[in-house]
């Protein structure tokens, strides 16, 4: 199977079940939270996300190869461990680098959004409007 396929496999089951087989023992990776070193570390990083957040789901909307650079285009949905678990998603892009036998060197990802973006989908989205908050005010009144 090729690596593109095996990366469409890999995001339609994501978290679960990732082939860590196709990145190298010294892969660096990197977004715009993180920059660390390693399949290992990488795979902690991963049962990190499975664990703590639920609904975890990452939609890829595109997968390009060229020569040894691979870009893919995707969302990542979550809903967070806060007590109103609020929905979040994070649009962006990955760039890996492969070496000459085929594995991922390099996986740095680039988000469409600013981290703050992301802290203010914690806040914002899972709160009332002012005139549904209002109405159910005077309801509780009456």
């Amino acid at each position: 199977m090729d690596i593109l396929q095996i990366l469409r496999e890999d995001y339609q089951r994501f978290p679960v079940d990732q082939t860590y087989s196709i990145y190298a023992e010294d892969v660096c990776f990197q977004d715009p939270l993180n920059r660390f070193q390693g399949v290992e570390r990488y795979k902690r990083m991963i049962a990190f996300l499975e664990r703590w957040f639920a609904d975890l789901k990452m939609d890829l909307h595109d997968i390009q190869q060229d020569g040894n650079l691979i870009r893919t285009e995707w969302t990542l949905r979550w809903r967070s461990p806060l007590p109103w678990q609020p929905k979040i998603a994070i649009s962006g892009w990955s760039e890996l680098q492969l070496d000459s036998s085929g594995l991922i060197t390099s996986h740095v990802d680039y988000w469409h959004c600013s981290r703050w973006d992301v802290v203010r989908q914690h806040f914002g989205e899972g709160r009332r409007s002012k005139d549904e908050g209002k109405r159910m005010k005077d309801e509780k009144d009456v």
